[in-house]
C-alpha cells in the first residue's frame, strides 16, 4: 500500500508596527533585554489593553491580499496557559470570531500554479523569549505584546518542496503589502507544521503530528523530508501513530517527540472582558482596500505578458520591485523590451551594486565619513543616476539601428553612467559609429584576403572557421568600426566568387 502526506501550516508573522499590540512600548528588535516593557505588556494588576489600530489595519489588509473575507464583527479572547515567557499567564488572541476568514495563496510549483486555501488569519500578541544558560535561565519580555498574525492554511500541501514554495510565496505577499519585514533571523516569521500520512485514495486523515516553532523555511522542508518517511515507515511496519508534538533538531536532522496529545489541550478560552468586539465601518474598509497592492505572482505574469520577457527576467523584476518599476516605463516606449531588460538587469544593476560596494569600503576605511555619505545618498538609488531612463532606450535604438556595435554599446553605457552624457553625444565624441559604407568595407576585405592566403585556401577547402579569422582581420583593420554583419556578407561573396 502506498501512502501520501497531508500537510497544513500555521505561520506566525510579526506585524510591521511602531508600537506593541496593547501599549505604546516600541516594537523594535535588538534592544537590551527587558527595556521595551511597561505594566501593560508585563501584565501587572490593574492595567488595561488598548488595541493598536495599525495592527488591525494590517490584519484586514492581509485578509484582502489573501483573497479572504473581513469579519463584520471580530472579537478578542483570552487563551489561558502558564509558561515562563507569557507574563500574564494568558494570551490575548482571537478564537471563534477572527478578523479574517478564508482565502488562498497561489504560487508556482512543478511547472504549474498551485493553490493552498487559507482557513483564517487571526490577530494575537507575541510572547517573550527564554534564554537558557549554563546554570540558570532568563526571560526577555521585549517581544511580549508585539502584534502577531497567525495565518492558518488548510491541509492542502502534499510534500516538503511544495510547503517550502508556499511559505516563500506567502512571505513575498506579506512583504509586498508592507505587512511585515519577515526577517527570519530576527524571529519575525515562525512556523508550526501539522503533518499526517494516509493511504493514497483515502479521505480520512491520519494522526496529526505537530512540529513546533520552526524558524526557517529550509528547516521546515528538511523536517518534512525526515518526518514523512518516518511516519510511513511506522504505519507500514504495523505501528500506530498517536497525535503528538515534536521538535526539529537541525544539527542531527531528526524530529524528536516532546509530548503526546491524545486530546486537544483545554485553554479555557473566554472573551477578553477589557476589549470590545471590533466592527469595521465601510469607510475604514475602503481605506484598507486602497492599500492593496499587486501580488508578486501577478506582477511576474504581467511582465511576461506585457513585455514578452522570459520567466527569468520577470522573476528578477518581481523580486526587485524598484528595478522593475524603473524598467517598465522605458520598456513601454521600446520596440525591443527584452534588450531594455538586458541593460537594466545586467548592466545598470551591476553598476549600482558596484557603487554601493565602493561606498561601503570607503565607510570601513573612513568611519567618520558616515554622515556625509548618508547625506549624499538618495533614498531611491535610481534618483542618484546621472542619466535619464530614456538614455537606455536611446542606447538600445543605436544598437538595433546598427549605428554602433554591441561591444561599443558597452563602452557607451559605462561613459553614460559616469558622466550622464547622452549615448549619441558619446558616440559622436569617441567616434564609435560603425562603418557601414560598402565601399570602405570592401577595401578592408580585399586587404585581409591579400594578407592571409593560407586562411583563404583553408576556407575554400571547406574549413569554415577560417572565415571567422578573416572577419577578425577586417575588424582589426577597421579598428573595430566595421559593421560585422556586412563584413561577413562581403567576405563570403568575395571568397566564393
Amino acid at each position: 500500500m502506498e501512502y501520501e502526506a497531508v500537510i497544513g501550516l500555521e505561520t506566525h508573522v510579526q506585524l510591521k508596527t511602531k508600537s506593541k499590540m496593547w501599549c505604546t512600548c516600541a516594537n523594535a528588535f535588538g534592544a537590551e533585554p527587558n527595556t521595551h516593557v511597561c505594566p501593560v505588556c508585563l501584565g501587572l494588576p490593574g492595567v488595561l489593553p488598548v488595541a493598536n489600530e495599525e495592527a488591525l489595519r494590517l490584519t484586514a489588509l492581509t485578509g484582502l491580499l489573501l483573497h479572504g473575507e473581513i469579519s463584520p464583527s471580530a472579537k478578542f479572547d483570552r487563551k489561558n496557559y502558564f509558561y515562563p515567557d507569557m507574563p500574564k499567564n494568558y494570551q490575548i488572541t482571537q478564537y471563534d470570531r477572527p478578523s479574517t476568514l478564508g482565502g488562498y495563496v497561489e504560487f508556482e510549483y512543478n511547472g504549474g500554479i498551485s493553490r493552498v486555501r487559507i482557513t483564517r488569519a487571526h490577530l494575537e500578541e507575541d510572547v517573550g523569549k527564554n534564554f537558557h544558560f549554563e546554570r540558570n535561565s532568563g526571560v526577555d519580555f521585549n517581544r511580549a505584546g508585539v502584534p502577531l498574525l497567525e495565518i492558518v492554511s488548510e491541509p492542502d500541501l502534499t510534500n516538503a518542496d511544495q510547503a517550502y514554495e508556499y511559505l516563500n510565496a506567502l512571505k513575498d505577499i506579506l512583504m509586498y503589502g508592507g505587512i511585515s519585514d519577515c526577517d527570519m533571523e530576527k524571529g519575525m516569521v515562525r512556523c508550526d507544521v501539522n503533518v499526517s500520512v494516509r493511504p493514497i485514495g483515502t479521505k480520512e486523515l491520519g494522526a496529526k503530528i505537530e512540529i513546533k516553532n520552526m524558524n526557517s523555511f529550509s528547516g521546515v522542508r528538511r523536517a518534512l523530508e525526515y518526518e514523512i518517511p518516518r511516519q510511513i515507515e511506522v504505519v507500514k511496519g504495523g505501528g500506530k501513530l498517536i497525535q503528538s508534538t515534536r521538535r526539529w533538531d537541525d544539527l542531527a536532522g531528526v524530529t524528536e517527540e516532546m509530548r503526546t496529545k491524545e486530546h486537544a489541550h483545554d485553554y479555557r478560552y473566554f472573551p477578553e472582558p477589557d476589549l470590545m468586539p471590533f466592527e469595521p465601518t465601510e469607510k475604514w474598509l475602503e481605506e484598507i482596500s486602497a492599500r492593496v497592492v499587486e501580488l508578486p505572482l501577478a506582477r511576474k505574469q504581467r511582465f511576461i505578458l506585457d513585455y514578452q520577457l522570459p520567466a527569468g527576467d520577470a522573476e528578477v523584476f518581481k523580486n526587485d520591485v524598484a528595478l522593475g518599476n524603473y524598467f517598465a516605463p522605458i520598456a513601454k516606449q521600446s520596440k525591443n523590451p527584452k534588450a531594455i531588460a538586458n541593460w537594466v538587469i545586467n548592466n545598470l544593476r551591476a553598476k549600482i551594486t558596484e557603487s554601493r560596494s565602493r561606498d561601503n569600503e570607503a565607510l570601513i576605511e573612513n568611519p567618520e565619513h558616515e554622515q556625509k555619505l548618508l547625506a549624499s545618498s538618495p533614498t531611491n538609488v535610481f534618483d542618484g543616476l546621472k542619466f535619464k531612463p530614456e538614455a537606455i532606450l536611446e542606447l538600445v535604438n543605436l544598437v538595433d539601428a546598427k549605428i554602433i556595435s554591441s561591444s561599443a554599446a558597452q563602452q557607451v553605457f559605462s561613459e553614460m553612467y559616469d558622466t550622464g552624457k547622452s549615448p549619441a553625444a558619446i558616440v559622436q565624441e569617441k567616434g564609435l559609429a560603425q562603418v557601414s559604407d560598402t565601399g570602405a568595407i570592401e577595401k578592408f576585405c580585399d586587404e585581409a584576403i591579400a594578407a592571409n592566403p593560407n586562411s583563404v585556401a583553408d576556407y575554400k577547402s571547406g574549413k569554415t572557421a577560417a572565415l571567422n579569422f578573416l572577419k577578425g582581420q577586417v575588424m582589426k583593420l577597421s579598428k573595430g568600426k566595421a559593421n560585422p554583419n556586412l563584413v561577413g556578407e562581403i567576405l563570403e561573396k568575395k571568397l566564393k566568387g
